[in-house]
């Protein structure tokens, strides 16, 4: 595993292709790789009380820590069972996706498990393998279900899919009750609510012997359900994967060759260039307990790397949607 001591500059700026973009970057910004040594990065999520940034390697099976006080990137937790997506719960608990287990559960920063749900609504079966999570203001925690870790090799183990597809389910804690939400995409991926919570985005990130779809849809949020679902961007490089909103509603959503940037119109205002492929993203700060975070960092394949960008334009909620 790389361990700098100091940042290095992997990229020049990010590129502009609409003025609102503008705001939301520091110009001439350089990426910067922050360290190596993954097998597949993923699930990135801000402790902000002691500055640091855990993420999930899937196939090393562990969850790695870049600490901001040392530059380091280091071993948090071994044999998660393949963790993939993180957020922090209304408790500031780490909220955790588990391929392996097949469950969504909550992991305490020394590494043991308390299981939330492990099976699809009140179908009686257990779930695919939770990929990627949200937290709202009620503290439910809304999740999907795709199978890469039944189906792809080093992401869990070979499995059934029970319910004979890839959905989205709600978990409330006060209940503890799992509902089914979205029932219309073929690999539901990663997810993020819009600052009011009227919307929420999901990443439909099929590969082609799973289906055609490389889009993001959006779906209106109307209780305990989500209703009027379509099509709020097609991702041409790749497909999508993990996504963060900010608090001007803006989509920010990882794809093959960088980072692109959605207005809530659906307008691309940019695009973040990066040498890997991306697969999430989280915002954070430069230390612990700074209150206003103004840097993007995302993990792409064997990495994670790091961009400033404007303070002021952020998600109040750091670590949801991992």
């Amino acid at each position: 595993m790389t361990n700098p001591t100091s940042e290095s500059a992997a990229t020049g700026p990010v590129r502009i292709l609409d003025d609102r973009m503008s705001a939301l970057v520091v110009p001439d910004a350089p990426v910067v790789r922050l360290g190596g040594g993954a097998g597949w990065a993923e699930g990135p999520v801000w402790l902000d009380d002691i500055g640091e940034l855990w993420f999930s390697d899937i196939v090393g099976n562990r969850v790695l820590r870049y600490a901001t006080s040392t530059g380091e990137v280091t071993v948090a937790v071994s044999d998660v069972e393949y963790s993939n997506g993180h957020t922090l719960d209304r408790e500031g608990r780490i909220v955790q996706c588990s391929h392996g287990r097949r469950q969504l559960e909550i992991m305490d920063r020394d590494g043991s498990i308390t299981t939330l749900t492990s099976t699809a609504g009140g179908l009686g079966v257990r779930l695919n393998s939770p990929n990627d999570a949200v937290v709202d203001s009620s503290g439910a925690i809304w999740f999907t279900d795709p199978a890469y870790g039944l189906q792809s090799p080093g992401e869990g183990h070979p499995g059934e899919m029970e319910y004979g597809a890839c959905w989205v389910f709600r978990y409330d804690p006060a209940s503890e009750a799992t509902t089914i939400v979205v029932v219309d995409m073929q690999r539901p991926n990663g997810l993020a609510l819009s600052p009011d919570e009227s919307l929420m985005y999901i990443a439909d990130s099929a590969f082609p012997a799973h289906g055609s779809n490389h889009c993001i849809r959006v779906y209106e949020v109307e209780g305990q359900r989500l209703v009027n679902g379509r099509v709020f961007a097609e991702i041409e490089q790749g497909i999508p994967d993990g996504i963060r909103v900010d608090a001007r509603g803006n989509v920010w959503t990882s794809q093959a060759d960088g980072v692109a940037v959605y207005a809530p119109d659906g307008v691309q205002l940019g695009h973040v260039a990066v040498p890997e492929t991306v697969a999430n993203l989280c915002i954070g700060g430069t230390g612990p307990g700074q209150g206003e975070l103004h840097r993007l960092y995302f993990t792409a394949t064997t990495s994670l790397y790091a961009v400033d960008i404007a303070p002021g334009f952020l998600a109040s909620s750091p670590g949801e949607g991992s």
